[in-house]
């Protein structure tokens, strides 16, 4: 929960309202506690008693299994760090209990806000897994196919960014400029030698770890050329210094893929699936929203937000026309 809450009606000002979103967090996900000492009735083993109210080992799990990445030899280890933020959120609460702050209006909007948002989500994460059904061994085969710069043309690139913030006449001579240059040292130089300021970053990237945009057109440019994506404030070009083949066979490809695609269908289900709730509705927009819908949102067009997809490419641009937005998000800061 990232919402500051504002300073709640007290007579004194109450200098701990940063744990609020860990206390709230604890509520909801890890369940508070039990008050009960005697634990009858419990399926989960108690890991720690805190004044008297319980800690489990299944909300030790439910935070683990929302770590991504963790090894098996580091879940002794994790447990325990989770066990200690357990314990202070715990202590945290009942300081908030005591406080009556579960009592505030505004709190209480928090967390009616944060369960409704769980509910339509397992909702419709429920609903697509069921639904949405697994991809073949052809789709699976076809995707790898089609994106042959992912797989098997896959290359590791050690690339230099440089973003140039310039007017639309200055960008267009620059880049003609750059393009004549043959290797990282010309092109630096023929960069400053224009006068324009700009900014230089440089990371060792494989194909799967670059914007989605830029795989495609990045695969095309030779070692010592460069991709440039021009935007209304200027352009950015993307020198490649030097790459290596590293292709990855269908075999090794085919787990990633799967799962890639299985959430592909899964978030497509969810959006279908919202529309169609939406469709059954009686949906009346009032006040000021009657026939306005929000900058940017086409009216009656689903807004909930789907199952997360796996972080792969679902398409890949054929023309060397990239967004610089998608470019400067993806590319920049990655090391």
């Amino acid at each position: 929960m990232t919402h500051r809450l504002q300073a709640i009606a007290r007579q004194r000002t109450i200098r701990s309202m940063a744990l609020l979103p860990i206390v709230v967090a604890a509520a909801l996900v890890a369940g508070c506690g039990d008050k009960s000492a005697s634990g009858e009735g419990k399926a989960t083993q108690a890991a720690a008693r805190v004044d008297g109210s319980e800690i489990t080992v299944h909300q030790i799990n439910q935070v683990l299994e929302r770590q991504q990445g963790l090894k098996p030899e580091q879940a002794e280890a994790a447990s325990h760090q989770v066990l200690e933020s357990l314990i202070d959120q715990q202590l945290a609460v009942a300081k908030a209990e005591e406080q009556k702050l579960d009592r505030d209006p505004q709190v209480v909007q928090m967390l009616e806000a944060t369960r409704r948002s769980i509910l339509a989500r397992t909702y419709l994460e429920k609903a697509a897994a069921s639904g949405a059904g697994t991809p073949t061994t052809e789709e699976i085969r076809k995707y790898y196919d089609e994106k042959p710069a992912l797989f098997s043309q896959r290359k590791v690139y050690a690339l230099q960014e440089f973003t140039v913030p310039a007017a639309k006449e200055q960008s267009q001579a620059l880049m003609e400029q750059l393009k004549a240059t043959r290797g990282p040292a010309q092109f630096v130089d023929v960069l400053k030698a224009s006068g324009l300021k700009f900014n230089a970053n440089q990371i060792t990237q494989a194909a799967e770890g670059l914007p989605l945009g830029i795989i495609d057109p990045l695969s095309k440019v030779s070692d010592g050329e460069a991709l440039y994506i021009t935007g209304n404030d200027g352009f950015k070009a993307v020198l490649v210094v030097a790459s290596r083949s590293q292709p990855v066979s269908f075999e090794q490809a085919k787990p990633a893929i799967e799962q890639y695609l299985t959430a592909e269908r899964r978030r497509e289900f969810a959006l279908k699936e919202m529309k169609g709730l939406r469709e059954a509705a009686k949906i009346e927009y009032l006040g000021k929203f009657v026939n306005k819908p929000a900058s940017g949102v086409a009216a009656g067009k689903p807004s909930a937000s789907a199952p997360a997809a796996v972080a792969s490419p679902a398409s890949v641009a054929s023309e060397p026309s990239v967004d610089a937005d998608a470019l400067s998000k993806g590319l920049t800061g990655l090391k």
